[in-house]
């Protein structure tokens, strides 16, 4: 038996398991799996992996994307750059490398929305996921400022209430990516704290978020006029950057 799986808390829904057993089912590979570990804490990783040797590679999840390098062997030099890692390769020599395939799924996902385009972003989060989304923007030349909850003494970092007081931020930035996990099943009624008001037909917003299919910051963007994109591409393109690393 080989297998693979994902880390995570919590795992309510998880689209890489789903993603997997219907490629193992397809491509005939009946001695392959893929499991579940949803933990609560980190402690318990190095027990997963002693309790199951047959696994030869891992995604990670939120909120475990950069707690787990200090568990790890080796990054590849993107995923050192970007700080966070969605995936993890088990060599037989028992080295854990991390990588981020989130990076390679969203910039390539991200290109075949805009085409040519590339208007200025804001990037709404700061955690794992933005890090990635960072990087892919950063390799586009897309200029970008990232909004957060709490003020940061920082260039280039925003509050939500400061999109409230200062319009211009959204005229200028007419690219946003929600990089949180709010509208995310089952609370599909959250979304984040944006002024709909000053959304219209010139922005394009893009949620991570890929369950439900359309949030409610997509919904709501689209009444606007905005053109709309969920995350379910960038999840198909980085699972399969996955499984190339795994195999590699």
């Amino acid at each position: 038996m080989v297998k693979y799986g994902l880390i995570g808390y919590p795992l309510t829904h998880s689209f890489s398991k789903k993603y997997f057993s219907e490629k193992f089912e397809r491509e005939g590979l009946s001695s392959h799996r893929y499991d579940l570990y949803e933990l609560e804490n980190l402690d318990s990783f190095e027990e997963v992996l002693a309790l199951n040797p047959e696994l030869k590679g891992l995604n990670v999840t939120i909120p475990y994307k950069e707690k787990i390098i200090r568990f790890l062997d080796q990054l590849e030099p993107a995923c050192k750059d970007i700080g966070a890692v969605n995936v993890i390769k088990l060599s037989d020599s028992g080295q854990r490398i991390g990588y981020n395939t989130d990076y390679l799924g969203f910039k390539t996902s991200l290109v075949n929305w805009l085409g040519n385009k590339r208007p200025k972003a804001l990037v709404l989060g700061t955690g794992g996921a933005s890090k990635a989304v960072v990087r892919a923007l950063l390799d586009l030349s897309i200029d970008y400022c990232m909004v957060s909850r709490k003020p940061r003494e920082l260039k280039g970092y925003l509050t939500y209430e400061d999109l409230y007081r200062q319009g211009e931020y959204l005229n200028e930035h007419e690219l946003i990516i929600n990089t949180t996990p709010l509208g995310t099943f089952p609370q599909v009624g959250e979304m984040p704290n944006l002024p709909l008001d000053q959304i219209n037909s010139n922005h394009y917003v893009y949620d991570l978020v890929y369950n439900p299919e359309k949030t409610r910051l997509m919904e709501c963007s689209e009444k606007r006029g905005a053109a709309v994109k969920n995350g379910l591409e960038m999840l198909h393109l980085q699972a399969e950057a996955a499984w190339e690393i795994w195999n590699a």
